[in-house]
């Protein structure tokens, strides 16, 4: 782990910061290109936002496009991926009696954007458990594929889950569903900079992921990735300029010189767009610091601050290290008041992370990204170990177990 890379972070030192997976953390530099955004932006409101936000908002959706593998009129941006979900959840033409397949590791809003649709079409929610821990991607596919009915239009998955931080194999169920005309929606929240990309290849139809979390753009941007012959059903959830009333066709121009897809999107009235036009400037933070070979020594850290924990509760992990995000790994512990846990974490050793408790587990999940060190890894076991009185229990499994 390159040390020196957290002076390229505005982060506090007083706090050993490992939740990155939350809302991310912007490089120093990138937060310098979003000041200098909005500064242009406050000095002439009506040439950026009346005469030239077409074009500024073209450049990020060409570079990031080619960070994700596919074509520059497939994605818009947005804020975040909550956005994007909701968009297209809101967007599909659901009846009663359809069902919304999906799984039990879901983000909780989310959950809640399904029920309202369910709530508002009549639709039924389907929702299936994946196997435990999560060990091949045969397990994962036939559990998913299991769920699937004659009633089925919709498959949600997340691809890099947030209470269990674990990467779905969801390559094959996307395929399947597609064969069986069953609308592919993926929660990418976490994978932008995270794992690669290729949306083409993928095969999915609808997809959203956040740049401010491992891509490190400001808070505020995010994309929505659909393809092109499903694009004209794709409805704004704010009607406003970009609204092009005379045609939904996915090559026709709409409002704005793009097409109603991007245009409806993007144009919803005035916002501040600065987060979303750093994303050139994230993408050559990371080539200018190797980012692979910073990745690779976070995963490193990860998988290593896992093993010394499960050592010390010996708890079972929630998966072979295959399937954990390469930076990020949510740990089993005893069982214990989160809140508490959490607060005494931050008071006594100012460590920021999230406590959860998830179906009948108690975890904690640790992001490391390249700000991060062993030394910090070293604070929190022994936080952990000490709130937890961890270095007696795995004696006291042993005489119960």
């Amino acid at each position: 782990m390159s040390s020196n890379l957290a002076r390229h972070f505005l982060l506090r030192d007083d706090v050993v910061f490992l939740n990155h997976g939350s809302f991310g953390a912007c490089p120093r530099p990138v937060f310098e290109t979003y000041q200098a955004w909005q500064l242009e932006l406050e000095r002439q409101p009506v040439a950026f936002l009346g005469r030239d936000l077409t074009e500024r908002m073209r450049v990020p959706r060409v570079a990031l496009s080619a960070f994700l593998g596919t074509g520059p009129d497939k994605i818009v941006g947005l804020v975040n991926a909550t956005e994007g979900l909701n968009i297209v959840a809101q967007s599909l033409d659901l009846k009663e009696g359809d069902e919304i397949l999906t799984t039990d590791h879901e983000y909780s809003a989310l959950e809640k954007t399904w029920a309202y649709v369910a709530r508002r079409t009549g639709a039924k929610i389907v929702t299936v458990k994946v196997p435990m821990p999560l060990v091949s991607e045969e397990a994962f596919t036939q559990t998913v594929l299991a769920g699937i009915t004659d009633r089925t239009r919709v498959l949600f998955l997340s691809h890099i889950t947030s209470p269990t931080a674990l990467v779905f194999p969801i390559e094959r169920s996307i395929l399947e569903a597609r064969k069986r005309g069953i609308w592919t929606v993926i929660d990418g929240a976490h994978t932008p900079g995270h794992i690669p990309l290729n949306l083409d290849a993928m095969g999915v139809d609808f997809y959203a992921g956040n740049c401010h979390k491992w891509l490190m753009t400001p808070k505020g941007s995010a994309f929505l990735y659909v393809r092109p012959e499903l694009q004209g059903m794709i409805n704004p959830l704010v009607i406003s300029h970009g609204w092009t009333a005379d045609s939904k066709l996915p090559d026709a121009k709409g409002a704005f010189g793009n097409s109603p897809f991007i245009d409806e999107l993007e144009m919803q009235g005035t916002r501040d767009p600065a987060a979303w036009l750093t994303v050139p400037a994230a993408i050559q933070f990371r080539k200018e610091h190797g980012w692979d070979g910073v990745a690779a020594s976070c995963r490193e850290l990860a998988q290593d601050t896992a093993r010394r924990l499960a050592a010390l509760t010996g708890l079972a992990p929630l998966s072979t290290p295959e399937f954990c995000a390469p930076q990020m790994v949510s740990m089993p512990i005893p069982d214990t008041e989160v809140l508490e846990l959490s607060k005494a974490l931050m008071a006594r050793y100012a460590i920021e992370l999230p406590v959860l408790k998830w179906q009948d587990h108690t975890i904690v999940r640790v992001s490391v990204q390249g700000y991060n060190s062993k030394a910090q890894m070293d604070t929190l076991i022994g936080a952990l170990t000490e709130l937890l009185d961890l270095e007696r229990r795995p004696e006291l499994a042993r005489q119960h177990g």
